[in-house]
């Protein structure tokens, strides 16, 4: 599925994040950007070694952790795009959550276009371990993006990489509702 706004185009895909070609992808991050399991787990075993060691010095660099909302930016080791950016995400429970989903979000993008990327991949962010209900984060993730398109011509091309068919089916009816 693909829509468009001004300039960029919002594309919907199934499949595997780490597979993609964009010149970054968005890991839905911990605030220690320990990429020990999950998205980010799979982000680091087949782009190397190189992404957690980066990792490590933004959280040196940010005190002990990356505040949730937030994002921090790596090189993507032996991955088919060019960066990885860990977008730090809410936990189910923790309180706030769509309002830190939406800044983490943005943060990803506001990254993204501060690095001059062009293309980027984003996976349903929190929707995993975090607990983080899929409709609501296809709904809000999809806003952001939008609003954001629309004060900003930097990006070509957003993509929803969507593992599985259900994550797929939720963001694409989402999608057709904001449109």
């Amino acid at each position: 599925m693909k829509v468009k706004k001004n300039k960029t185009a919002i594309r919907l895909v199934q499949g595997d994040i780490t597979d993609m070609e964009t010149e970054a992808i968005v890991n839905a991050a911990n605030s220690r950007l320990a990429h020990g399991g999950g998205v980010a787990g799979m982000i680091v075993r087949k782009g190397g070694p190189t992404i957690q060691e980066e990792s490590d010095i933004w959280v040196k660099v940010k005190g002990g952790s990356v505040p949730v909302g937030t994002a921090a930016i790596t090189t993507a080791g032996s991955l088919p795009c060019r960066y990885v950016i860990h977008a730090v995400g809410p936990r189910m429970g923790e309180g706030d959550e769509d309002r830190k989903l939406e800044q983490a979000t943005r943060s990803a993008l506001e990254t993204a276009v501060s690095h001059h990327i062009r293309t980027i991949a984003f996976p349903a962010i929190s929707t995993g371990i975090f607990g983080y209900p899929m409709d609501r984060c296809a709904k809000i993730m999809l806003a952001t993006v939008w609003d954001f398109i629309a004060e900003h011509d930097e990006l070509q091309e957003v993509v929803f990489c969507l593992y599985g068919q259900e994550a797929f089916d939720t963001f694409a009816a989402a999608c057709k509702e904001l449109t």
